[in-house]
C-alpha cells in the first residue's frame, strides 16, 4: 500500500522561515515582532491548503518588503570594499558579540560580585578579556569612544598643565573634530613641539626644561588617518619613554585604530602590546576600528595611571553600558574571526571566485557585469594608503541610486562612470540577497518605472 505524505509537513518552522535568506534582511529591517505574526499567518493558510507550503517564504517575504520600516537606522550591504565604513558604523559585529548583546539585554552581574553577592568592579570580565589579550598591560578601563578615552586620560592627568605633542600630531579626527580642541576641552593646554614633519627627542627635553613643573604628561598620536612621507622623523616609544621616566612624567600613546596585536598583515599599524612593552604609560584606542568590536574607547597600561583615570568624576560621564561591555568582551575573546579580521584577510582569489559568479547571476537577468580589479580599504583611519587588493562587479552607473534606496540598500562605489560593487564586505551568504538587490535595482532604473 502507497504511503501518503501529508504536504503540510513541508510547512517551515518559524525559526527556518525567519532565517532564510530571502527573509532574514526584512526582518532586520522591520523587527521580529512585526514579522512572527505575519509567518504564522502563512503557516496556518498553508495548512488550511490555501497556500502551497513551498510558497510560505516568497509569501513572508513579499508582505515584509512591503512594509514600511518606519524611522531608524537601515541595514547596509557594504559593497563598497571599505572594510571599517564610518558613514556605515564602522565595525559589523561578529555572531558571537551579537549573541552577547541579547544575552546582555536582560538583568546582568555588570556591577556584581555573584560569589560574594557584593557590588563588584564594574564590567570585570571585559577588563578580564583585555588583560588576557594585551598582559603588558597592569589595568584596563573602558569609556565610550577613542576620543573619550584620549580625553579622559588627558584631563585626569593634566587639567590646568601642560600636555607636549609634536606639531606633525595634531590631527584632526572625523567630522571636523580637531585634537587640539578635544584635549583643551578637557583643561589642558597643549605645547606644541617640532616641525610639520620632522620632531626630535630634543624638542621634548626642551619643553620640559622651559616649562618642566607644568608639564602634565607627555602624548604621542599615531596620525592613523594619513601618511607624511619624504623628509620625516619622528620620535620612538621607547625613546619617549625613557625621558618620560626620567622626569617622572606619564607617557600617552593614542593608537587610534585599535590593534592590540602585531599583525603581519599591518605591519606599520601600532598596536597595544609592542607599545606597552616600548614602554608607554598608558595606550588608548578605539574598539570599533581594527579590533572589530563595538563603538568604545580603550585604556590600557600601568595600574595607578588607570587608577587615576578611573576616579576622576568625568569616568562617570564616558562608562559604557552593559551592552557595550558584553560586545566587547565577546569580541576581544574572538578577534581573530571578526567580521573586520576575516575581510580585511580576505584573499585575491577567493574575492575573484565570489565575483565571477555574481557577475554570472546577474548576466543571467540581463544585466550588463563585468569583473574589474577593486582595490579595497582598511577605513576607520586604520593603514591609510595600504590597498587590500581585490575584485569588483561593475555594473552600469544608473543602477547606484536605487540600489541605496533598495531595501535592503546596498552601497556600492561609484567611480569612472560605473557602479562597482566589491564583495568583500558582503557575508559570503548574502550573495544571492546582493543579486536580487541588483535585480531590484535594475528594474526600478528602467524607464517609465
Amino acid at each position: 500500500m502507497r504511503r501518503v505524505v501529508d504536504p503540510r509537513r513541508g510547512i517551515p518552522s518559524t525559526d527556518a522561515v525567519l532565517r532564510d535568506l530571502a527573509v532574514s534582511p526584512h526582518v532586520a529591517e522591520v523587527g521580529r515582532d512585526r514579522a512572527v505574526p505575519l509567518v504564522a499567518d502563512a503557516q496556518r493558510r498553508a495548512r488550511a491548503g490555501d497556500l502551497d507550503p513551498g510558497a510560505v517564504v516568497r509569501t513572508v517575504a513579499a508582505q515584509l518588503a512591503a512594509l514600511d520600516p518606519g524611522p531608524g537606522t537601515r541595514p547596509v550591504l557594504n559593497a563598497t570594499g571599505v572594510v571599517v565604513h564610518t558613514n556605515l558604523g564602522r565595525a559589523p559585529l561578529s555572531e558571537a558579540a551579537r549573541g552577547a548583546l541579547v544575552d546582555a539585554a536582560g538583568y546582568t552581574d555588570v556591577e556584581l560580585d555573584l560569589t560574594t553577592g557584593a557590588r563588584g568592579r564594574r564590567g570585570a570580565g571585559t577588563l578580564e578579556a583585555l588583560l588576557a589579550a594585551v598582559p603588558e598591560a597592569q589595568d584596563a578601563l573602558v569609556v565610550g569612544n577613542g576620543a573619550a578615552a584620549l580625553l579622559l586620560a588627558t584631563t585626569a592627568l593634566a587639567a590646568g598643565r601642560e600636555v607636549v605633542v609634536s606639531r606633525g600630531e595634531m590631527i584632526e579626527i572625523g567630522d571636523g573634530f580637531r585634537l587640539p580642541d578635544l584635549v583643551e576641552s578637557g583643561g589642558a593646554r597643549l605645547r606644541e613641539v617640532g616641525t610639520t614633519n620632522r620632531t626630535h627627542l630634543r624638542d621634548y627635553e626642551q619643553a620640559l626644561d622651559r616649562t618642566g613643573a607644568d608639564v602634565g604628561a607627555l602624548l604621542k598620536v599615531h596620525p592613523s588617518n594619513f601618511r607624511v612621507e619624504g623628509f620625516v622623523s619622528s620620535v620612538p616609544v621607547a625613546d619617549l619613554a625613557g625621558l618620560a621616566d626620567a622626569r617622572q612624567r606619564p607617557l600617552v600613546v593614542d593608537l587610534g585604530s585599535g590593534l592590540l596585536e602585531p599583525d603581519v598583515d599591518l605591519p606599520e599599524e601600532p598596536d597595544a602590546r609592542t607599545t606597552l612593552r616600548a614602554g608607554a604609560g598608558l595606550v588608548t584606542a578605539s574598539a570599533d576600528k581594527l579590533l572589530g568590536g563595538p563603538q568604545a574607547g580603550v585604556v590600557l597600561g600601568r595600574a595607578d595611571l588607570v587608577a587615576r583615570l578611573r576616579r576622576h568624576p568625568m569616568a562617570r560621564a564616558l562608562r559604557v553600558d552593559k551592552l557595550t561591555l558584553a560586545a566587547l568582551t565577546a569580541t576581544v575573546r574572538g578577534r581573530a574571526t571578526t567580521p573586520v579580521t576575516l575581510a580585511r584577510r580576505a584573499r585575491d582569489g577567493q574575492l575573484r571566485e565570489r565575483a565571477d559568479r555574481l557577475a554570472a547571476a546577474l548576466r543571467d537577468h540581463g544585466i550588463t557585469a563585468e569583473v574589474v580589479p577593486h582595490d579595497g580599504r582598511v577605513g576607520g583611519g586604520g593603514a591609510p594608503g595600504i590597498p587590500l587588493a581585490g575584485w569588483a562587479v561593475a555594473v552600469p552607473e544608473p543602477l547606484a541610486a536605487p540600489l541605496r534606496a533598495g531595501r535592503p540598500a546596498v552601497l556600492p562605489r561609484v567611480h569612472d562612470g560605473a557602479c562597482l560593487l566589491d564583495p568583500r564586505c558582503v557575508p559570503t551568504e548574502q550573495d544571492d540577497v546582493l543579486v536580487r538587490a541588483v535585480v531590484a535595482a535594475a528594474r526600478a532604473a528602467q524607464p517609465g518605472r
